[in-house]
Formats: structure tokens, sequence, C-alpha cells
């Protein structure tokens, strides 16, 4: 027999969210749960073992999942150590993020599954621990659970990759937002997949409709756009910091980006913001 929870049961006076923190034993759950609120959960320690009613997936360490209502599942530790945190949501939180945030739709809790999973690295998952311990100790109101979810539906839909795109190719593209990365150009994404120059083109055309030249010229002219407004470096050191020293080809791909000149760039959207002279 499935159980179900009710956020009525959970949620207390005007809270619409609940945190819950438990190690997870290892023994085999006796059937799987099902609820009429939103859950979102991370693996804070170990891995977890999640039970759903077609598959058993192995979650590793970092991994948060969102799940809708009506999902069944449930959750095993495997092995000693298995921390899992766990959010209980109330419907209507998520049903009006929804609807003022369009972006969300098809994504996390708005996705076209019931359950949708994303990873954390350590930085990642550090922010998210602390991000959770200032929801604990607020009233849990629609404000305080909307302070939490906001900044890390904005971080994980800001990184969304092509659907069909291979792990590989999508985790290489993620990475290749690091100046570390990018101001190597082409090369370095390339290097970063571990794969051949050619499989790696024609992946990116396939996936990204870019060759990998352009996708790390975008994420260049990207870079020093911001870095033009909210900061003072010449010009030339920026096209140096992306990876670009020679001035003619660093002006000629900023102004096919941005209509713009890199110095007129920064004078309309940095210094006649803050002191317009008229």
């Amino acid at each position: 027999m499935v159980q179900t929870l009710y956020h009525k049961d959970i949620l207390q006076n005007r809270a619409q969210i609940h945190l819950t923190r438990a190690t997870l034993a290892p023994q085999r759950p006796k059937a799987l749960h099902t609820h009429d609120f939103f859950e979102l959960f991370w693996v804070q320690n170990g891995q977890v073992r999640h039970h759903l009613p077609d598959r058993t997936d192995t979650l590793d360490e970092g991994t948060v999942g969102f799940l809708q209502p009506g999902q069944h599942h449930a959750l095993q530790g495997r092995g000693e150590h298995a921390l899992i945190v766990s959010l209980c949501i109330h419907p209507d939180t998520i049903a009006n993020l929804g609807k003022r945030h369009p972006d969300l739709q098809g994504h996390l809790f708005w996705s076209d599954a019931k359950i949708a999973q994303h990873q954390r690295d350590i930085r990642q998952l550090a922010t998210l621990n602390h991000a959770a311990v200032l929801l604990e100790r607020s009233a849990c109101t629609a404000l305080h659970a909307e302070a939490f979810l906001l900044p890390l539906c904005a971080d994980l839909t800001g990184n969304i990759q092509p659907k069909d795109a291979p792990a590989w190719l999508a985790k290489a593209c993620q990475t290749a937002k690091d100046p570390a990365v990018f101001r190597e150009g082409a090369a370095g994404l390339v290097a970063i997949t571990g794969k051949a120059h050619p499989h790696v083109s024609r992946s990116m055309r396939k996936y990204y409709g870019q060759t990998p030249s352009d996708f790390i010229n975008d994420l260049r002219m990207t870079h020093a756009a911001r870095v033009l407004i909210t900061d003072s470096d010449p010009i030339s050191e920026i096209a140096r910091d992306v990876g670009i020293p020679n001035m003619s080809h660093f002006h000629k791909l900023f102004r096919n980006a941005y209509e713009l000149t890199p110095l007129q760039y920064r004078h309309k959207y940095q210094r006649e913001l803050v002191q317009p002279q008229g």
C-alpha cells in the first residue's frame, strides 16, 4: 500500500516550506510513498538509492532532486552515513513562482517529467547549505521560501544545456565558461572533452548549432562586456584576459556581438548610466 503525505500535516501556521535533515537507513524501503506537495531534496553526504516505480537510481553527494506532487518514490541509504536534506513546499508557492517567471517553464519543478535532477559541486553544495541554514532560522513564510528557491532556480536554469546533448559535451560547455578554459580558445574546449577535435566540432554543430570557435568567442565576448561595465581595466587588458591579444580581432568580434566598439559599450552602459552628461 502506497502511503500519501499531505502538506496540511507538515506545514504549520503560515509556513510555506519545511526543511528536514535525516540520516537514511540502509534497509530497502518496504514500499514507495507519494505526496500532495512539491519536494526538493539533495544528498548532503554519502550515496542514496532512489527507488522509483520503474527503476532505482544511485545518487551521489551533491545530487539535487525536484519532485512534483503525485510522484511515487522512496529513499534508501547506501552505507551508514547517507544524509539527505528534504524540503516540503506548498503547491501555491511553486504555482506563483511559475506564473511570475516564465523562464522556469519546462525545468525543475515545472519540467514535463515528474522528477528532475541536477548535480552540485562542493562549492555549490556549500552555498546551498548556507541558504538552507538561513531558511531554517526564518519563519518559512512564502517570502522566505522564495528567497531560498529563486537563487537556486536562477542558477540551475541559467546553465540548461540542449536536452539531447551527450553528457560529456554538456559538461565541457559548462566548464568552458571558466576564463581559464575559454582564453585558450576552441583548443581549450576540445581539451577538456578528451575527444578528437573533428568529433567535438561535429557534435557542437549538431547539438548547439555552432562551431567550437563560435561558442568560445560568444563566451569571451559575454565576459568582456561584463568586465567593461563593472571594472575600469584597460580594453587591451580585457582583450588579453579573454585570450585575444590581437586588438583588431577583438574589436571585430565585439562589434559583431554588440554592434558597438568596446569603448562605446563602456560609455553607454557604465559611464552614461552612473554619471549622464546630458
